[in-house]
C-alpha cells in the first residue's frame, strides 16, 4: 500500500472517534482487603465519571454473557487525544494494575457513502455518533471478503439497499458504525444498541439470507453487554450482586 501526499484531500467532514475497550479484572483483586479494594474503585469510578473534555463515555456489563471480560468502555470524542488521556488515567489507578485489555476496538465514523441523497434520520447520516442509551449493546468487528471492493459501486449500493431495508423492519435496535480502515485490525466495528437480546437476534437472523451477507469475511466475536453506571460496573466485576 502506497500513497503520496496530496493524492486525496482530507475530508473536512468532522469525524468522531469511537473505542471500545474490554476489560478483564485479575483475580487477585477480589482477594486484596475490603477497603483496599474500596478505595481503588472509587478511584477508577472517579476517572469514568470525569471524562477529559469533549469525551463522551457509556460503561457496560459483560458479567456472565463472555468469557474473559467483565466491563466495557465505550469513548466517542472529536479527537483520539482524549480518549488517550482517559485510558492513561484508568490505567494509573490502583484497580488499573490489575486490569487487562483482551479486546479493544478503534474506529471512526462518517456519513455512509450507500445512503445517497436519501434521508431516514439514522446514524449513517453524519460523521457524529451519539448513544440512545438502550439496556443492551452488541458489538463485533466487521471484514468484508475482498470481492465486494471489486463491484461497480452502483452494484454495491443497490446490495446495501436490501441490507437497510431489512434493519427498518427493526426500528428499535440503532447501529453504531465505525469505519476502521488502516487505523485497526479489522474495516469496520460494530455496535448495535437494543431493548433485548431476542430482538437483535431476529435482525441477524433476518440479515442472513441477504445478498450482503454472501460477501461476510469475519463478525466475531461478539460481544453482548448489559448497560450499567461505572461504579456497578466494578461492583459486577467484583463479584458484588
Amino acid at each position: 500500500m502506497t500513497a503520496t501526499a496530496g493524492d486525496a484531500p482530507e475530508s473536512a467532514e468532522p469525524r468522531d472517534c469511537i473505542k471500545y475497550t474490554f476489560l478483564h479484572l485479575r483475580p487477585e483483586w477480589r482477594r486484596l482487603p475490603a477497603e483496599e479494594r474500596r478505595r481503588g474503585r472509587a478511584a477508577f469510578v472517579g476517572v469514568l465519571e470525569r471524562p477529559p473534555s469533549g469525551l463522551l463515555l457509556r460503561t457496560y456489563s459483560l458479567v456472565g454473557t463472555k468469557a474473559g471480560v467483565e466491563m466495557l468502555v465505550w469513548s466517542i470524542a472529536p479527537a483520539l487525544e482524549a480518549i488517550q488521556e482517559l485510558h492513561a488515567r484508568l490505567m494509573g489507578t490502583p484497580l488499573g494494575g490489575y486490569l487487562d485489555v483482551p479486546h479493544s476496538y478503534l474506529g471512526l465514523a462518517r456519513r455512509s457513502e450507500y445512503l445517497g441523497e436519501h434521508a431516514h434520520g439514522g446514524e449513517g447520516e453524519s460523521g457524529r455518533r451519539r448513544p440512545f442509551d438502550r439496556p443492551y449493546l452488541f458489538v463485533y468487528p466487521f471484514v468484508k471478503r475482498r470481492e465486494w471492493y471489486g463491484l461497480p459501486f452502483e452494484e454495491r449500493r443497490r446490495i446495501m439497499g436490501e441490507h437497510f431495508r431489512v434493519g427498518h423492519r427493526f426500528p428499535r435496535v440503532q447501529i453504531h458504525t465505525g469505519y476502521s480502515f488502516g487505523i485497526d485490525d479489522a474495516e469496520f466495528i460494530l455496535a448495535f444498541e437494543g431493548d433485548s437480546p431476542a430482538e437483535f437476534m431476529e435482525l441477524v437472523e433476518a440479515l442472513r439470507p441477504s445478498e450482503a451477507s454472501r460477501y461476510t469475511q469475519l463478525e466475531t466475536p461478539i460481544f453482548t453487554a448489559l448497560k450499567a453506571a461505572p461504579a456497578r460496573m466494578v461492583e459486577l466485576a467484583e463479584g458484588i450482586p
